[in-house]
């Protein structure tokens, strides 16, 4: 039997996530992808699975705790014995004099690989800057012992121009810290020296197991510039002197904050996440505090006027409403009305029901909806873009991935339909319900629903005659579809039945004029009445 620590798996942008529940306990067996816990970011609640089989020896994490990519989740016991009889089988056939030349070297080498893995001790150095010159370290992320994840900060470094964090090219942990806060450093320098555990899946190269161990005794590291991440990117000088790393402000573009109304409370006054967290929290708390406090609503005694029940909210709902309520006063919405005439598409629909049954996919309206909405984003492109945050130019994108809202119990989510343009109204089709149900479940990975280039949401199975949705910032529009309505259309000279879906477009007048919103707006409604247009 075997240890193995169980740790967060990758969350992408998320940097701390609560754990708002336990699955299992101690003693319990579990299987490969067996629910472990469950963890709520800012965006959805998601179930992290076991990535092997054991039974749970310690459980390191209680709800409520704040965990990231790295940190121990619990420990399991593994029966490694199937694996142990394939190594030890491929062990026999090593040669005998290689074998005994192992032996007799590695007896002082710390670095002697166990059954099923091998340990490697590598050092991370200062990765390509884009300068030779030196630049100042203003900040240690971490600490000997501690576990880092691929692309977890190490350290803060700080030029004359910017300040940058240096991402870990490697997961392991740290046994040595090289730098020190206010020592220079340069392209090459070294930071840490990083134990990482790799997994062995074929027979291991024992001369070159062996000149890594001499090299390292003798206080040689490996080359490890293929390894080395991509040069840090640098972000342009501000004219305010604002010293932050580009988590930070991605933090303050997240909350709306202005870092030029912040002190700094870190390193040679540099801000660090705490001080836009403490300077959210004085908004709100001090009725003077500006836009932010002058919304905050007067609290109020329920109790005097009958019986009340006072229900927590969950962290996704409570991150949704400071969303919804970001985007509605700092994007101005129009909104652009029309109706499409989906009579000959949802017939066209109806004849492809038994080819559905025979795939065994059911095909809702959605994904000729998402079709039609990937046509209009290429045909109309400035709909296909971000804002930057200096406003001072737009991010036009040339991928296609749209999101569609998904309400669940836990909350609303968005998950993203990747690349709508590239794929068949069948594969849409599967993809949609597929998604659905994963959100649902709470089973959706943060990576599913990140980086949509246009949102809808649709209400057609719920009923109204139409509603305004609000833009899904750092989009600039969102189509909100009301439910299909029988109308008396004139025709030929007479009035026929027809079914008619509502449409709301709504845009960033900052980014979209009204023209170009009525002229999406249209070409959207004539897309859906025809979907032959799909194929030209």
């Amino acid at each position: 039997m075997a240890i193995e620590n169980i740790t967060v798996p990758d969350l992408g942008d998320a940097t701390e996530v609560e754990v708002i529940e336990l699955l299992v306990s101690v003693g319990q067996s579990v299987d490969i992808n067996d629910s472990l816990l469950v963890l709520e970011s800012e965006k959805a609640a998601m179930e992290i699975p076991a990535p092997i089989a054991g039974i749970v020896k310690s459980i390191a994490v209680n709800l409520g705790d704040q965990v990231t990519t790295g940190s121990e989740m619990m420990v399991l016991e593994v029966d490694v014995s199937a694996t142990n009889e394939n190594i030890l089988d491929k062990k026999e056939d090593v040669p005998e004099e290689v074998d005994k030349k192992t032996n007799a070297e590695t007896e002082q080498d710390d670095l002697v690989p166990f059954l099923g893995s091998e340990i490697s001790l590598s050092m991370i150095e200062v990765p390509d800057l884009g300068t030779e010159d030196e630049v100042d370290v203003i900040e240690i992320h971490i600490g000997v012992g501690d576990n880092v994840a691929v692309d977890d900060p190490l350290i803060t470094l700080e030029s004359d121009k910017a300040a940058m964090e240096v991402p870990s090219p490697r997961a392991g942990e740290i046994v040595e810290l090289i730098v020190s806060v206010g020592e220079r450093v340069k392209k090459g320098s070294a930071i840490a020296k990083v134990k990482s555990e790799i997994a062995v899946t074929s027979e291991p190269d024992v001369a070159s197991s062996l000149s890594n161990s001499e090299n390292i005794e003798d206080g040689q590291t490996e080359p490890v510039s293929p390894e080395s991440p991509p040069p840090p990117s640098i972000a342009p000088p501000s004219s305010n002197k604002v010293y932050a790393g580009p988590a930070v402000r991605k933090l303050a573009r997240e909350l709306g904050v202005n870092l030029t109304l912040i002190s700094g409370t870190g390193a040679r006054n540099r801000i660090i996440k705490e001080d836009i967290h403490d300077f959210v929290n004085s908004r709100i708390n001090n009725p003077q505090g500006g836009a932010l406090a002058s919304r905050t609503m007067p609290a109020i005694d329920f109790g005097q006027f009958g019986e009340i029940e006072k229900v927590a909210r969950t962290k996704l709902e409570k991150v949704t409403a400071v969303n919804m309520d970001r985007n509605w006063n700092s994007v101005p919405h129009v909104a652009q009305f029309n109706e499409a005439d989906v009579t000959d598409l949802e017939a066209f629909r109806e004849e492809l029901k038994s080819e559905g049954e025979r795939r065994g996919v059911k095909l809702t309206f959605m994904p000729f909806l998402l079709k039609a909405c990937a046509k209009a984003l290429k045909e109309y492109p400035q709909f296909n873009v971000s804002l930057h945050a200096s406003g001072d130019y737009v991010i036009q994108k040339k991928y296609l991935h749209i999101g569609v809202a998904v309400a669940t119990d836990a909350g609303l989510v968005v998950p993203v339909i990747r690349n709508v343009d590239q794929k068949s109204i069948w594969q849409l089709a599967e993809e949609v319900v597929e998604l659905a149900e994963k959100a649902s479940q709470r089973k959706l990975t943060l990576e599913e629903m990140q980086g949509a280039c246009f949102t809808i949401s649709s209400l057609g199975a719920i009923g109204g005659t139409g509603f305004i949705p609000i833009v899904n910032a750092p989009e600039v529009a969102i189509l909100g579809v009301a439910k299909t309505e029988i109308k008396p259309v004139y025709i030929d000279g007479e009035f026929k039945p027809r079914k008619m879906l509502p449409l709301t477009l709504s845009y960033d007048h900052k980014v979209v004029n009204g023209v170009d919103g009525g002229m999406f707006a249209t070409y959207l409604a004539k897309l859906l009445e025809d979907i032959r247009h799909l194929a030209l």
